[in-house]
This record gives C-alpha cells, sequence and structure tokens, in this order.
C-alpha cells in the first residue's frame, strides 16, 4: 500500500461502512435522494475521507484536527440513522447494526487521535 492511511484499521473499518450505508440507503424513497441519503452517506464518506486526508503529510495536531472532524462526521450518521428510523426508512435491526458499527468506528478514531495527541 501506497500512502499511510491505507494501513490504518479505523480508516480500512470506515471504508468498508460506506459501503455498508451506501446499501443501507439504497431502498430509500425517490424523495429522500437529496435529502437524508445524501446526508448519511456524504457523513459516513466523511469519516473515511478526514481519515486519510488527515493522515498524509499532516503535522500531529493537523491530523487530529481532522481525526475530530472524521469523529463528528461519524456522530451525524448517528443523527441520520435517528432520523431515519423515526421515519420508518430504517428497520430496528438496521439501526442497531448500523449504530453498532459507527460507534466501533468513533472510538477507534478517538483512541488513534488520543494516541497522537500523547
Amino acid at each position: 500500500m501506497a500512502f499511510k492511511f491505507e494501513n490504518l484499521k479505523v480508516w480500512q473499518r470506515a471504508i468498508a461502512f460506506t459501503g455498508q450505508v451506501h446499501e443501507l440507503t439504497r431502498d430509500f424513497p425517490q424523495e429522500e435522494l437529496y435529502i437524508l441519503t445524501s446526508q448519511i452517506k456524504r457523513a459516513a464518506d466523511s469519516i473515511a475521507l478526514n481519515i486519510a486526508e488527515g493522515s498524509t503529510g499532516a503535522t500531529n495536531k493537523q491530523f487530529s484536527n481532522y481525526l475530530g472532524t472524521a469523529i463528528r462526521s461519524g456522530i451525524e450518521v448517528v443523527s441520520c440513522l435517528y432520523v431515519g428510523k423515526e421515519r420508518k426508512l430504517i428497520t430496528d435491526e438496521q439501526f442497531k447494526t448500523h449504530y453498532e458499527e459507527v460507534a466501533v468506528i468513533i472510538r477507534m478514531t478517538q483512541a488513534l487521535r488520543n494516541s497522537i495527541d500523547n
């Protein structure tokens, strides 16, 4: 692998999560395409993208800032899951599965952030 971020387990997991979110939103109604579908996909993508961008050629302080943005994007995904559940677009099982996965990614990102801040 050519770039540092490609070896990060959290980035690998975040990339896989983008695919999971894509699959989740495939059954959302057309009326949600530019609303919730777009929002949750962009938030999920932002987790992986910020980890990658911050890891390459940045100082630890800059990388920590990017990781903070990735964490906030994960929290945005959580909120989108709640919205999807409230609108009856996401089943309880889908909610639980995706909620648990993004929670793991957030914890991994926070642990990485803590390790470079120390």
